[in-house]
């Protein structure tokens, strides 16, 4: 019997509701109402482990960065403890989170509600050792600088802090170096999105909130963003924008096809940069680098479709005097080429009156042919002005054998 007693004793002490009994856990709200010291002006030291486990977005517009954190705290309860010894040395429990007090911990930058689902239990060590891992979901206020975009890096804070506690009541240590934190993120680390971890940087320092002295510990996460996507899709397209507008001063400035080409690359680059003007916020401190590479291009450009404009003006203006001193040098051609005409004839007519319809109607036949020719050598002109470089040089031959034709057209008719 005693020796069943003794076993069945020895069985109940291994009960997990035995341990719970002892440490008069169930059914005790003063567990939770207070910080677990003794000494109610000693302070309290709990410890953060913080690890980066994913970045999941940075909105430069918005000023904001969403990121997956896991947060260890670990701190002491005065209050429970026992010997493992007496409970087949089980030395750790888990239990509910509502059953023990736990540190009001709140991050300064968060905007929105975790939106992450907490631990539902703690683990608690025998010598009286509590622990609480929770995985968040932060989307933080982060300040965004985009001078150097898309070659920046960001760095971005996490202040973990109590939120009625002081530093005499509470204070936050980290539990590792910030080189430790930094290699165990990475090897975490599951997405980045276009961004690459560099490291990150853990400091408690005290800091004034309105009067209260409050511990804080500061976590800062620095960000080296990806800029492939950027120089393909953005910054060489535009470069490739620069280089048709030089090529299209290879264009002829006769026609309108040069200028219309050179407005719609202009198009084309302020489409680019509403875009830009879509990533990159509006309460940037400086001009981003890459706004004024935009600027730059779009000026020079701007200055091409300026002197397009000019030289096209230049040469409809040219092309009018030509077209006018044309017009005045056939006038004075055709004039002389009368007054020879009637001097040569003029012999003929004095051999006989009898002769002198059939001359006159001759002289009006050879006026109309004369008036003819000049026509068609005006028509040419304007033909041979309207058409480019190599069409003009083709031409000359022609033009020269139809002059040779024309004068011994004329010499003819004299002669008869």
């Amino acid at each position: 019997m005693c020796l069943v007693a003794d076993g069945q004793s020895s069985s109940d002490g291994c009960s997990f509701r035995d341990l719970l009994s002892y440490l008069k856990l169930r059914d005790n709200s003063a567990l939770t109402m207070s910080r677990p010291i003794r000494n109610y002006n000693s302070s309290m030291e709990v410890t953060l482990d913080i690890l980066l486990y994913a970045i999941l977005d940075v909105n430069e517009k918005a000023q904001k960065m969403v990121s997956y954190v896991w947060v260890d705290m670990m701190w002491r309860d005065e209050y429970i403890s026992w010997n493992p010894e007496d409970f087949c040395y089980m030395n750790v429990i888990s239990i509910p989170t509502k059953v023990l007090w736990k540190p009001d911990l709140s991050i300064e930058e968060m905007t929105e509600k975790d939106k992450a689902s907490h631990s539902p239990y703690l683990i608690v060590k025998s010598e009286g050792r509590v622990s609480l891992r929770n995985d968040m979901m932060v989307i933080s206020t982060c300040r965004i600088h985009v001078y150097k975009f898309p070659f920046d890096t960001q760095s971005c804070d996490l202040s973990f802090k109590s939120v009625v506690h002081s530093a005499e009541e509470l204070y936050f240590v980290p539990f590792g170096n910030s080189s430790g934190n930094t290699e165990w993120s990475r090897m975490m680390m599951r997405t980045q999105s276009d961004w690459v971890f560099i490291n990150m940087e853990i400091s408690n320092k005290t800091v004034d909130n309105f009067g209260l002295m409050q511990s804080m510990l500061v976590c800062t996460i620095n960000l080296r963003r990806r800029p492939n996507l950027y120089i393909v899709n953005f910054m060489l397209p535009i470069l490739l924008f620069l280089s048709l507008d030089f090529a299209s001063f290879l264009i002829s400035d006769s026609g309108g096809e040069k200028l219309s080409f050179k407005v719609t690359l202009m198009l084309a680059v302020t489409v680019m940069q509403l875009i830009l003007n879509e990533i990159l916020p509006s309460s940037s401190d400086r001009i981003p680098l890459i706004a004024v590479y935009c600027v730059g291009i779009f000026c020079l450009m701007l200055l091409s479709v300026v002197e397009t404009i000019v030289v096209m003006h230049l040469i409809d203006k040219d092309s009018k005097e030509e077209e006018e001193d044309k017009d005045r040098s056939l006038s004075e051609d055709s004039a002389g080429q009368w007054a020879e005409s009637q001097s040569e004839l003029s012999p003929v007519n004095k051999q006989g009156s009898g002769d002198q319809q059939t001359e006159e109607s001759f002289d009006r036949e050879k006026l109309s042919e004369l008036r003819e020719t000049l026509a068609e050598l005006r028509r040419s002109r304007k033909e041979e002005g309207e058409k480019g470089y190599w069409s003009r040089k083709l031409q000359v031959s022609s033009g020269a054998a139809g002059g040779a034709v024309c004068s011994d057209v004329t010499a003819l008719s004299y002669n008869q």
